[in-house]
């Protein structure tokens, strides 16, 4: 089960926080900055893949941005490390070619298409032309 996910940049600015357990406002903060400094830290020529408390956060880099997603630790990497970088092809189909800024001014619809793709912790849509055609009826609605 995903724990939470995060979009980090460089300097350590949270641009996108989606949780999938109660944790206290404080405590995210906390999270936040100790999963910055383990995914900031590592090197680029090893895993993608570290230990966190009693989890394991996987993460790939994408330009200036991290994503982060902290799972179960008996969960398969390899599935959340792929399923980063289809939630990467789905952003950067929507917003052609996309940028922090994208996320900073649409937070809305980068939350609605996670919404679309991981639902209470599970991944619920793994097909990027379904998610990309509810997302093309939403706009429509709109």
């Amino acid at each position: 089960m995903i724990r939470f996910i995060l979009l980090q940049n460089r300097q350590g600015k949270t641009r996108l926080a989606k949780y999938y357990v109660p944790l206290e406002e404080s405590e995210k903060h906390k999270v936040e900055y100790e999963v910055h400094r383990l995914v900031v830290n590592g090197d680029a020529k090893f895993t993608n893949f570290v230990e966190f408390r009693t989890h394991k956060v996987i993460y790939r880099r994408y330009a200036g941005l991290f994503f982060s997603v902290c799972v179960d630790i008996t969960d398969n990497e390899l599935a959340y490390l792929e399923s980063i970088h289809l939630f990467v092809e789905i952003l950067d189909h929507f917003f052609s070619n996309v940028c922090e800024l994208d996320l900073v001014f649409n937070f809305h619809k980068v939350y609605l298409i996670l919404d679309e793709f991981i639902l209470a912790g599970e991944l619920q849509e793994t097909s990027k032309r379904a998610i990309i055609e509810r997302m093309s009826e939403l706009e429509k609605l709109e």
